[in-house]
């Protein structure tokens, strides 16, 4: 049966909860974390600077990502340069791209090479993923996100697009490649089947973390008198 304790790859909470990161930070199985904007104003974080500084007073062991979030490409290096003080642990989330689908390569070797830790994000493509490899080689640890869940949503399989994506990684021995947009808990056992290195989780597939490895016929029959209570509930007749 399947055991996340077998797992190789590294497990990273992915949100911006303040008591879920927190909670998530007791787990022995979470190895990092990460957030992103979308996630801090779905929080209701109003300052960004005041909350990450907040949850890294309390978590300075395992790395954690934070996301620029300016649109000029310059403006992105001096945010970048603010976000590398707040902790030793503290990786710089760089996009690819900005909205305008300029690339943030230039930008991504020059930080990688003045020793800032990276997690380049939003990547889809194996040629994005290409590129990124070779800006970030010879430079300071780094990861490198690739949305198998997005591409997933596209109707496209991201299996061979990440294992494609772990052999590229091999040119950059200091980036680590990273399976994002996670959608399924089963995703965290494909990530580690390609040999990704590290997995984002959403808090919310860690309450599903302990029904891993149950036996499937108890898990029919606890569901049938799941439906057979809740019917009984409501009273129906026929």
């Amino acid at each position: 049966m399947a055991s996340l304790n077998d797992l190789k790859i590294k497990i990273y909470a992915d949100g911006a909860d303040r008591d879920g990161i927190l909670g998530l930070y007791k787990n022995e199985l979470v190895k990092g974390f990460t957030t992103n904007p979308s996630l801090m104003a779905k929080a209701g974080n109003k300052d960004y600077r005041a909350f990450a500084k907040d949850i890294l007073s309390a978590i300075k062991d395992r790395p954690f990502s934070f996301e620029v979030f300016t649109d000029d490409i310059a403006d992105m290096e001096r945010q970048a340069a603010e976000i590398k003080t707040w902790g030793a642990n503290v990786y710089v989330k760089i996009p690819v791209t900005n909205t305008k689908g300029q690339s943030c390569l230039a930008l991504v070797r020059k930080l990688t090479n003045e020793g800032v830790q990276l997690n380049v994000t939003a990547l889809m493509t194996t040629q994005q993923v290409e590129s990124v490899v070779d800006a970030l080689a010879g430079g300071a640890p780094s990861i490198v996100s690739v949305f198998a869940g997005r591409v997933a949503d596209s109707g496209v399989d991201p299996i061979p697009l990440m294992k494609r994506s772990v052999e590229i990684c091999k040119k950059a021995p200091k980036a680590e490649l990273l399976w994002a947009s996670t959608r399924e808990l089963y995703n965290i056992f494909e990530a580690d089947a390609c040999g990704c290195k590290i997995i984002t989780v959403p808090h919310d597939i860690f309450k599903k973390f302990p029904g891993v490895g149950q036996d499937l016929h108890a898990l029919s029959l606890d569901t049938v008198k799941a439906f057979y209570a809740d019917a009984t509930k409501a009273g129906y007749k026929l």
